[in-house]
């Protein structure tokens, strides 16, 4: 049966003030899972180490995004972004993730590190927008590597557009929320 047959639509939560914290190897192998991930996505340990960091992989989630944030870690980078994924139930849940690399004390990469935080809301729907314009190029093609081709320029063409990078991007989408809010709070909104 297929993964994407038994979502739910339910998204789970998790505290402002808590971390989902993962690492995996060069493969994408988990390696480590903090009990909030493992609480927030629905498994235990056993069933999550060693396995392929995308089997909480949501199909919502634009490939060509993944494809950013591998060749950007995978480059010795670090990247932040919106990510949406999926439970072991079918439920989701969003979050603002910060990945990064994992140097060995000869400046090779071992493994990757990723701290996932509550994502601002007012960015999130920003975010869908894009993520469902990207679904929707990715939907037209059958195989993955067709899907990925599709939807990878709209995301190039949009930084290029504005003159950013794509953390620039995602940074500047949080400092517009802050503006909104503080201009809605200063009105008294």
């Amino acid at each position: 049966m297929s993964r994407h047959l038994d979502l739910t639509g339910r998204e789970q939560t998790f505290g402002e003030d808590e971390i989902i914290v993962s690492k995996t190897d060069l493969k994408g192998k988990i390696t480590y899972a903090n009990e909030v991930f493992l609480r927030v996505a629905g498994y235990t340990e056993h069933e999550v180490l060693g396995k392929p960091h995308n089997i909480i992989r949501h199909p919502d989630m634009p490939r060509c995004v993944f494809k950013l944030l591998w060749d950007t870690i995978e480059s010795g980078k670090e990247i932040f972004a919106y990510v949406i994924n999926r439970c072991k139930n079918g439920d989701h849940y969003w979050v603002f993730a910060h990945v990064t690399p994992t140097f060995d004390d000869s400046g090779r990469i071992v493994s990757y590190h990723s701290n996932r935080r509550v994502p601002d809301r007012t960015v999130l729907t920003t975010i869908k927008g894009l993520y469902q314009t990207l679904l929707n190029e990715e939907r037209k093609h059958r195989n993955p590597k067709d899907q990925m081709a599709a939807s990878m320029p709209i995301v190039l063409d949009l930084l290029k557009s504005k003159g950013m990078s794509y953390e620039e991007l995602i940074f500047s989408l949080k400092h517009d929320a802050d503006s909104r809010r503080a201009k809605l709070e200063k009105i008294g909104a």
